[in-house]
């Protein structure tokens, strides 16, 4: 199906070839991430917002998704995707030491946050975690439930190579690995909420260290 264009419209665009619908998807995605990143909050991405940075009519946004909620989704789960990418690019040093590349990886996470506050704000903002909205959203427990899954899983296998060397303590690396990255998500927020703080400039290391049961002199 071929994209309708808004000729009087802002940014109107040339309509998609056959079979490039896939394109235009992802163009849809990219237009409601920019209006996300420019504005902070996920009022401002409405359909009519998003087709018109898109150059295109709101109707044919419903060729590729049911409703807005849907649009967020899909910019959610691009971001969660962009985050496990940037977890799985940190490479072992040279000389395998497990603690500093748990470290690295925990390092990433922070500098995602960092680099992305208003799209890491809504990939953990609440859009459907209260039961009752949940409910009402066409998003389904299942789709929130994966969100993420892949960065946890990063996170788990580096603090259990850290357990296999001896390096942690830790009894339970899946649990801890959970409540590691609660951690390094609390640090990331208030960072955010509260710049002006005079955070200690080892911060990140005592979190890792206390949450991962790393050895004292590793």
């Amino acid at each position: 199906m071929s994209a309708t264009t808004d000729p009087g419209g802002p940014g109107a665009r040339e309509q998609n070839r056959r079979g490039q619908g896939g394109r235009l998807r992802a163009e849809i995605v990219a237009a409601a991430a920019e209006l996300l990143d420019e504005t902070g909050t996920e009022q401002s991405v409405t359909l009519r917002a998003v087709a018109r940075r898109a150059g295109i009519t709101a109707p044919a946004i419903y060729a590729h998704f049911a409703d807005r909620q849907q649009v967020l989704l899909a910019v959610v789960q691009e971001a969660f995707a962009e985050l496990g990418e940037a977890l799985h690019a940190v490479d072992p040093p040279p000389s395998p030491d497990p603690v500093a590349h748990l470290r690295a990886v925990c390092a990433a996470y922070s500098d995602f946050a960092a680099g992305r506050p208003q799209r890491y704000r809504v990939m953990f903002g609440g859009l459907w975690n209260a039961g009752e909205a949940l409910e009402r959203a066409s998003v389904t427990p299942a789709q929130v439930t994966d969100l993420g899954q892949d960065a946890l899983a990063v996170l788990s296998s580096a603090l259990r190579a850290c357990v296999a060397a001896g390096r942690s303590t830790s009894d339970d690396a899946a649990a801890d690995a959970i409540a590691l990255w609660v951690g390094l998500h609390g640090l990331a927020h208030q960072r955010a909420v509260t710049a002006a703080f005079p955070w200690p400039a080892d911060v990140d290391r005592r979190l890792v260290d206390a949450l991962a049961h790393l050895d004292p002199g590793s």
